[in-house]
């Protein structure tokens, strides 16, 4: 069975007693999923170094268990919310592996909505992908 995070012992007692925050429980996605973590700083980097709204990543995952941490980390709102609070973007995901970062003020922008759209996500499909 697989599991989303490793958390130690400390970190585990900690939410049992209370609220864990933002940088314990960032730095427990950041080392439980370093693939995941990887292609998310990459897309980030990115975005902030040109004015372009977004930045994505789309290098399929070597196997199959970086493809899982993709899956798991934005599957997990509360992962997914605590990367965009972390990084001070919005994520988007296409295909079990295309991973895009959009600036704050980009979530309502055209390139937003398509990336995100119905069409496109049709349009992103290959044979390769179909069993992800």
């Amino acid at each position: 069975m697989s599991v989303s995070l490793d958390v130690s012992p400390e970190l585990l007692q900690r939410a049992e007693a209370g609220q864990v925050d933002d940088a314990e429980f960032v730095a427990c996605v950041r080392d439980s999923l370093p693939y995941a973590w990887k292609v998310f700083s990459s897309v980030v980097t990115d975005l902030n170094a040109g004015t372009a709204p977004f930045a994505d990543n789309e290098t399929p995952p070597p196997s199959e268990v970086e493809r899982g941490q993709l899956l798991r980390a934005l599957a997990s709102d509360s992962i997914r919310g605590g990367l965009e609070r972390h990084f001070g973007v919005k994520l988007a995901f296409q295909n079990c592996h295309r991973v895009a970062a959009f600036r704050p003020s980009a979530v309502d922008s055209d390139e937003y909505r398509a990336f995100i759209s119905p069409r496109n996500q049709l349009l992103n499909q290959s044979p390769e992908l179909r069993d992800c």
